[in-house]
């Protein structure tokens, strides 16, 4: 699994495919409060991103990658 829940945290591993999103957006709205770690994150699909957006889920950390990072950044700070 690309991605750990925790009770308020998630945290993206490595490739964060589209089979990862409904499991997302099921915890994104039992969690409103929730927040997104990207430290380890190296991609992230487009439905992903989306339910993050819609989501508007707060970030507790980004990805090393500095094209990750700004991809993100631009789509998820408003």
């Amino acid at each position: 699994m690309a991605i750990l829940y925790k009770k308020n945290i998630a945290t993206f591993e490595g490739v964060v495919s589209v089979e990862e999103a409904e499991d997302l957006l099921q915890w994104s709205q039992k969690n409103p409060k929730g927040r997104a770690d990207f430290t380890k994150c190296t991609h992230i699909h487009a439905a992903d991103l989306q339910v993050l957006m819609a989501a508007r889920m707060s970030i507790a950390a980004w990805p090393q990658d500095d094209n990750l990072k700004t991809w993100l950044k631009v789509a998820l700070v408003s």
